[in-house]
């Protein structure tokens, strides 16, 4: 009888998601990916880039690395969205209802998405890589956001 994988822990599973919208950014300096989650099913993804009808860095360069701008810094020299404003736009496009969800994303969100995932009512963020961001953690704590940093392994067939 053929063994199947072990079945993933929901985490795992919408990490997954996020991983895969990741693959869609078209920032030149760092794809993101987000899915925002509620009641286990996928409500929403995003991923970062130009907003709709604008010409992609890929096709017109990045002005912050042209300026030398470090990570973290002048984000309103960039182009694009992140991928969690993205996801959270999606859902309100499309009138989805996401209070109460949980965000999904490929790395730790920077505080300018932590403000609009606190006013959207996200209450838990499950993230894979580090963005340093202090302040970000700090309105995350004062708001009772839970950030909670993924530990698992999304290459292999079962969860973390």
């Amino acid at each position: 009888m053929n063994e199947r994988p072990a079945r993933p822990d929901w985490d795992t599973y919408f990490m997954r998601f996020a991983r895969l919208a990741q693959s869609r950014s078209t920032c030149l300096r760092r794809h993101v990916g987000a899915v925002i989650v509620k009641e286990r099913n996928v409500l929403a993804t995003g991923y970062n880039g130009a907003p709709k009808g604008v010409p992609h860095c890929a096709e017109v360069g990045c002005l912050r690395e042209q300026l030398q701008v470090p990570s973290g810094q002048r984000h309103e020299l960039c182009r694009g969205l992140h991928a969690e404003q993205n996801a959270i736009i999606q859902a309100a496009y499309h009138g989805v209802a996401i209070r109460g969800a949980t965000l999904y994303c490929t790395f730790r969100p920077c505080v300018i998405c932590v403000k609009m995932i606190i006013n959207a009512g996200i209450k838990r963020v499950v993230f894979q890589g580090d963005y340093d961001d202090s302040l970000a953690q700090q309105m995350a704590d004062a708001a009772g956001l839970e950030l909670v940093r993924y530990r698992g392994n999304l290459d292999e067939g079962g969860g973390g």
